[in-house]
């Protein structure tokens, strides 16, 4: 990227890393289909399941209870179903709860009728209310239930009480599926850790290539009773189509890199979130930064410029050289309403997120000052000829 522009874009997606590249060329140079009983296909074979070790050991469960995907948006789509079971029941989940946070790969993927689904309340801050999930669940007492819960927001960064909320639904008798796309990399997101059922992320979040993620398990006893995609019988037969070979062996490289480097890239990012949020506060004064008061992840600052849109903060700081968003990603590529910020009680439709990654530096935080504080003059300019 050229040092005249500054990529602070990485809740969207993260430049892919070196050892992604490596692991990715190295694959590609393996002749084989994994599914194959010939020579070339176990090479093939035997990269998948190096992957997969890898990304098992990391969350704390068995290789077998991985399952690889295309992403995160395919993983909600296959484990958002009725047909999630423990052990052996053969009864459908009879209600889903979903945080009014979640991501539209939650809020529109799944796969349970209308009439079964429940949002769960944000608190001001952006994190789920457990009151409200108390509350939920003590209303449907006796329901089987699951609970959709991201690990940490995707627009404004905020952590998530997932622990809580596992604890909350375990003693209804119910599940937990744990969107962890945002966490893997910037928080511990092992099964110990988050008390999870089930969790999926993505690829392209951790600095390997776009086009794959996990869907794993924290123990034998979950079961997919349908699949989604049917066909040859791959991954175990909960997810049929021929692996993508390449992109799996980036994945788990990113995944590895991630992991051991996660404790000082907090670190480090965190200087630079609260550098830049120094920089914003200076120039403009009445910014408000969303999930500021409770904890969020210490990449991510979405922030409110009162009086001004956000496309037109966007388009601008662009042509400046500075990549931002508004929060999720879509493929329209537009500014849209946030459900976020409407769960969390604020009328503005949407906020200018930053968000750093293992590419950052300080020069793009000042890049981005520079830029900012202009865009802001330009603004205010124009506000007082008017």
């Amino acid at each position: 990227m050229s040092a005249s522009r500054a990529y602070l874009d990485h809740n969207a997606t993260t430049p892919l890393r070196p050892q992604a590249r490596e692991a990715m060329l190295a694959a590609l140079d393996t002749l084989g289909n994994p599914s194959s009983i010939h020579a070339e296909g176990r090479a093939a074979r035997a990269l998948v399941e190096a992957a997969r070790d890898e990304i098992a050991a990391g969350l704390g469960t068995k290789a077998r209870n991985v399952v690889f995907t295309s992403g995160s948006t395919e993983a909600a789509n296959l484990i958002l179903t009725p047909f999630l079971q423990r052990g052996r029941e053969t009864a459908e989940i009879e209600l889903l709860l979903i945080g009014a946070g979640e991501h539209p790969a939650v809020l529109a993927g799944h796969r349970f009728p209308a009439a079964r689904v429940e949002s769960v309340g944000l608190d001001p801050e952006g994190a789920l209310s457990l009151d409200a999930l108390a509350n939920t669940l003590q209303c449907n007492k006796g329901k089987r239930i699951l609970l959709a819960l991201q690990a940490a927001n995707n627009e404004i960064g905020s952590i998530q009480p997932v622990v809580a909320a596992a604890e909350l639904v375990h003693a209804a008798g119910g599940l937990l599926v744990c969107d962890a796309t945002q966490a893997v990399g910037r928080l511990e997101t092992s099964f110990a850790a988050t008390g999870a059922d089930a969790l999926f992320f993505s690829s392209h979040k951790i600095g390997g290539p776009m086009g794959a993620g996990a869907l794993a398990f924290a123990g034998d006893d979950i079961h997919i009773r349908e699949a989604l995609l049917r066909g040859g019988g791959q991954e175990g037969g909960r997810r049929a189509g021929t692996e993508n070979v390449a992109a799996i062996a980036g994945f788990a490289a990113a995944f590895a890199v991630a992991k051991e480097t996660m404790p000082e890239e907090a670190k480090r990012l965190g200087a630079l979130r609260d550098k830049m949020e120094a920089k914003i506060a200076e120039i403009w004064p009445e910014a408000m930064f969303l999930g500021a008061k409770g904890q969020r992840l210490a990449n991510t600052s979405a922030f409110l410029t009162p009086g001004q849109k956000t496309q037109t903060l966007l388009m601008a700081l662009d042509v400046e050289g500075i990549a931002l968003s508004s929060g999720s990603a879509c493929s329209s590529g537009k500014v849209k309403s946030s459900h976020v910020l409407a769960a969390m009680g604020l009328e503005e439709k949407a906020a200018l997120r930053a968000s750093l990654g293992w590419s950052s530096t300080e020069e793009h935080v000042d890049l981005f000052g520079i830029a900012f504080a202009g865009v802001a003059k330009r603004i205010k300019a124009r506000r007082t000829a008017a």
